[in-house]
């Protein structure tokens, strides 16, 4: 048998201070008062919050050394210039050394004050960062700090920084969130296709023949291209996306691109012009991203353009030459006013859209990943008009 007592092993062992005080004394203070505040705290006088946690205590006692220090090392100045002046000396028994305390007394006051205000102000805003910072650590990226107005503008701008980063981190994790639930949503479509198909094949209701494998074979490319999609979004966005510059031709970039578009415009019966100069200037860029924000414009072009209607592919340049501007416009049903704010976001698209909703949101992000804008203009019935600006020469950082 332990020599511990019987109900030893029954008493939850104190792992503080804070909790072998409580064992000692309950969750009372020495004279029967409750505590009056979480985690065991006190109320104090107006000056003294305890509820501002250890951090605001140990600043307490940092400020409270330096003040006694420092008003020591005062009075001794004092004493000893009194001294040197002749006002003190060794046998002196009258007013004067009485002033020269009462001047000690009052000059030590007023620098309690001053620090006693100074630690307020700096110590709980302080602790109050260091709590939310640890609420954030532990997933909740809804905690804010309070700006305080008294404070010192270092401890302004920090706590303004700090709610700024948790402000985008829940930025984050909400489109991190938005971002797998339609990825999960676009997945779901050519994979249930695939499998129908494939099961119907094996099932014996259809034939395994090149009709029914061709269906089969243009979902796997939906597939392949919506990964290829994501995959360009993914580096983009993380600022890891390279870009293979070169002199690059652009009329005759836009051309080829365009003109690759020919075909489906015809059988759409949809007219494609193509308004490109031939001595615009030779810009520095990426001509494979560059074509594949052209294509993905006439592409998400000709998909909202009925038959009988024509889309347009303008290029021009600034009168300085700096610059590259290039618009696709088009006489489709136009974009309603509630989309069009978020058009070049992921997945953003109307209802009865075939794309994935991810052509323009690539698009604007190998735009400005060279440097250059994009814009969208659009009126519901009246057609949509994207255009996008690229510097001739990379921007310097």
């Amino acid at each position: 048998m332990s020599d511990r007592g019987p109900d030893a092993d029954e008493r939850p062992p104190a792992t503080s201070r804070r909790h072998r005080w409580s064992d000692r004394h309950g969750p009372w203070g020495g004279g029967g008062d409750p505590w009056s505040g979480p985690r065991g705290t006190w109320a104090g006088p107006p000056w003294w919050d305890a509820r501002r946690g250890p951090f605001m205590r140990r600043l307490g006692c940092l400020f409270g050394a330096f003040f006694i220090f420092s008003i020591l090392g005062f009075g001794l100045a004092i004493w000893l210039l009194a001294s040197a002046v002749g006002i003190v000396s060794g046998g002196a028994r009258g007013a004067a050394p009485l002033t020269v305390a009462i001047l000690f007394l009052l000059l030590a006051v007023l620098a309690g004050g001053f620090v006693g205000r100074g630690f307020r102000r700096i110590a709980g805003p302080l602790d109050e960062l260091s709590e939310a910072a640890s609420r954030v650590a532990s997933g909740d990226l809804g905690a804010r700090v309070e700006e305080p107005s008294r404070a010192p503008r270092p401890l302004r701008e920090l706590v303004r920084s700090f709610n700024t980063m948790a402000e985008r981190l829940a930025i984050d994790e909400a489109q991190r969130r938005d971002l797998l639930a339609d990825v999960s949503h676009e997945l779901r479509t050519p994979l249930a296709v695939i499998q129908g198909n494939v099961e119907a094949m094996i099932d014996g209701v259809h034939a395994a023949d090149a009709e029914h494998l061709a269906g089969v074979l243009d979902e796997t490319r939906v597939l392949t291209r919506l990964v290829e999609d994501l995959r360009t979004i993914s580096l983009a966005e993380a600022g890891t996306l390279a870009l293979h510059r070169e002199p690059t031709d652009v009329d005759a970039l836009i051309a080829e691109a365009t003109n690759s578009f020919r075909s489906q415009a015809a059988a759409a019966g949809v007219a494609l012009e193509l308004d490109a100069p031939e001595d615009l200037p030779l810009a520095d860029v990426d001509p494979v991203r560059i074509r594949e924000v052209v294509s993905n414009l006439v592409s998400n072009a000709l998909r909202h353009t009925p038959e009988g209607g024509w889309i347009r592919v303008h290029a021009g340049v600034d009168d300085a030459g700096q610059s590259i501007s290039v618009e696709v416009s088009d006489s489709g049903s136009g974009i309603d006013s509630e989309l069009l704010a978020h058009v070049f976001d992921r997945f953003a698209k109307g209802p009865g859209s075939r794309g994935s909703g991810l052509g323009l949101a690539i698009a604007k992000d190998l735009v400005e990943a060279h440097g250059g804008t994009i814009a969208a203009e659009s009126l519901p019935g009246a057609g949509t008009t994207i255009s996008f600006v690229l510097p001739v020469e990379p921007p310097t950082d």
